[in-house]
């Protein structure tokens, strides 16, 4: 069946033989130098201009009537050319977020598509953007399914998070410093010798009653 699928499928251009094996569905793999050698900029550039007259040359076919066409016609020419650029910017925004480099970040794909596919719609052509918790139907599901606050720790920033991880280690250094300790220990007693807070307290209330 493998090779059956693969003697189906179109081959490109002045690419030899060999450099379409190393693509085998068999291999599983693509070699490392091959790959270098398939997807280096001269050659798709190549492949891409020969394949652009094939392209002009064939009249772009009608669409199918959405009503009476197969499941296939509908998604090829109603669903992936909207969802498959819709894809691509998902994966584009996800690198930015440092998604493959982290297992928890504040970035959720679902949102991004959805908001994505709102703002793309024909139909919203001429309208403003609108932002994912802004969207009509968003709005009136979290009224009803309330989502849990996202932490802290997903909000920061990396400049944000190393200021506070260098200001605590920086306190917890201090405090350990064996004067700062002592200083520390003296100002314990002193509070607990006085009853500063007691008096403290007294001394608002009497202010208050003025």
């Amino acid at each position: 069946l493998l090779s059956e699928y693969e003697a189906e499928q179109p081959q490109f251009p002045d690419v030899p033989e060999s450099e379409c094996a190393s693509v085998s569905l068999e291999a599983g793999i693509l070699q490392p130098s091959r790959m270098e050698q398939f997807y280096s900029a001269p050659a798709a550039d190549t492949v891409v201009q020969q394949l652009l007259p094939m392209a002009e040359t064939v009249p772009f076919p009608e669409p199918p009537d959405p009503k009476t066409c197969s499941p296939q016609e509908y998604l090829e020419y109603y669903i992936f050319p909207v969802l498959l650029p819709g894809m691509a910017e998902l994966l584009h925004r996800a690198k930015k977020e440092k998604c493959f480099e982290r297992k928890r970040t504040k970035f959720i794909a679902c949102d991004f598509l959805t908001e994505w596919l709102y703002n793309k719609n024909p139909k919203r052509k001429d309208e403003s953007f609108t932002e994912f918790f802004s969207i009509p139907f968003v709005n009136d599901w979290l009224k009803d399914h309330p989502r849990p606050p996202i932490p802290l720790s997903l909000l920061l920033s990396e400049e944000a998070a190393s200021i506070i991880i260098q200001s605590f280690w920086r306190g917890y250094r201090v405090r350990c410093d064996s004067e700062i300790q002592e200083l520390r220990q003296w100002q314990k007693q002193l509070r607990e010798d006085k009853n500063i807070f007691k008096r403290v307290k007294e001394f608002w209330t009497k202010q208050e009653a003025k």
